[in-house]
């Protein structure tokens, strides 16, 4: 019988919000209160109602707050507009005001407990030079049961019903962990001779093949039978929400494991904010607060794609076997074609190691050689090969001439 410990920690955070609501308002208080009356004291006091009042998680989807972006040396504005949603997820639009038409690019956000605005600023850089759309996906505890199930081949099939709203030939980049369903997609698309297939196909940090130098995420999820994960980890959404009693993989089991991964780096920022507030240094303490406000809104993965991920790409690795079935069809990596292929990998990256994105290249024999980029990016993790400084500046420059070339 399934525990209830879902259940349990809702109740949990239901009953301890008053308290978190008190320090909030505290803190509004406090902010009040003139400079130079016992600074020392207020600081110290501001800095334990700030923690009290972030002892949470949240399950609602932060903003992207794109509001403009800088085109040359010209900035517009951008709006958001859902170009088309399913209960599971919206197909986001970043429409840009006055500025002719570029590149179509769906932009593909992992489904793996945090929103997609986590990749915020993947999509500012994008902006620059193309007509940007992504994977907005819902929260599954905010689904109704009614709304049936969400698996792996439900994933595939929303990216190439989101290709076909953008019209012939846009371009698709995926990030991390909807590799597998990106070039699955591409490739029912070319056999089928879709019209919306893609002109380019962008790997970015993508488990292609885990059996290649397999890290500690790949190892644990080859370490338990597939029965243990459907065990242990599937749980139900709580009476509380509208998706009540829907079988999830929660988001905040999720963030425990992340957080697990570097537990001593996640008490450093803390204890690093607490002191920042009580010096009254606002700019440090904003930056880290801005991160852990965004890491901390958590969504939860609908039990049967959790459970088909592990299985089908991490245990059994049917993808680069060619066994990996959509809707009982094979999927033939070899009827990629007629378009530009890139696949871009972290040197330091501990989830996806060099070499499981790369595999893709040696799946996809129909994809001319001419059309075919590899990037390994020296000195960056999982996260620096689509955030951060040599991302903007080293990985962006060559996708977007990728893309352009391949337009």
């Amino acid at each position: 019988m399934m525990s209830m410990y879902y259940q349990a920690f809702q109740n949990q955070m239901d009953l301890t919000a008053p308290f978190r609501a008190g320090a909030s308002s505290a803190l509004k208080f406090l902010n009040l209160v003139p400079q130079g009356m016992s600074d020392q004291v207020v600081g110290r006091l501001s800095a334990a109602l700030e923690l009290i009042s972030r002892s949470t998680l949240t399950y609602d989807r932060p903003a992207y707050g794109i509001n403009s972006v800088m085109l040359g040396n010209r900035e517009v504005g951008v709006t958001e507009e859902i170009a088309y949603a399913t209960p599971f997820g919206s197909l986001l639009h970043f429409k840009k005001h006055g500025v002719s038409e570029q590149p179509r690019m769906l932009l593909v956000a992992p489904m793996s407990g945090h929103f997609a605005t986590l990749l915020r600023g993947t999509v500012k850089t994008l902006l620059q030079d193309h007509d940007v759309y992504i994977t907005d996906w819902h929260n599954p505890r905010d689904i109704p049961r009614s709304e049936g199930r969400f698996g792996l081949d439900d994933y595939t099939e929303h990216l190439i019903d989101f290709l076909g709203q953008l019209g012939p030939r846009p371009h698709m980049v995926a990030i991390c962990q909807p590799s597998v369903s990106a070039l699955a997609a591409a490739a029912i698309m070319c056999e089928g001779n879709h019209p919306s297939r893609p002109a380019t196909l962008t790997l970015m940090a993508g488990p292609i093949d885990t059996r290649i130098q397999p890290t500690k995420v790949n190892e644990f999820a080859k370490s338990k039978p597939i029965e243990w994960f459907e065990r242990n980890l599937i749980n139900y959404v709580p009476v509380q929400c509208r998706g009540a009693f829907r079988k999830v993989y929660p988001g905040f089991v999720q963030l425990t494991a992340f957080v697990s991964m570097n537990l001593e780096r996640h008490i450093k920022q803390h204890m690093d904010l607490a002191n920042h507030i009580a010096k009254g240094e606002t700019e440090k303490a904003a930056s880290i607060k801005t991160f852990y406000d965004e890491y901390f809104a958590v969504m939860d993965l609908p039990a049967e794609f959790y459970i088909e991920t592990v299985r089908d790409v991490f245990q059994e690795h049917l993808l680069p076997q060619g066994k990996l079935m959509h809707r009982g069809r094979p999927v033939d990596t070899r009827a990629v074609s007629r378009m530009g292929l890139m696949t871009v990998e972290g040197e330091k990256d501990d989830i996806c190691s060099i070499g499981q994105t790369l595999a893709a290249q040696d799946l996809c024999t129909g994809v001319r050689a001419y059309r075919r980029v590899h990037h390994m990016q020296a000195g960056v993790g999982h996260y620096g090969v689509f955030s951060g400084k040599r991302w903007n500046n080293e990985i962006y420059p060559l996708l977007r001439d990728f893309v352009h070339m391949n337009s």
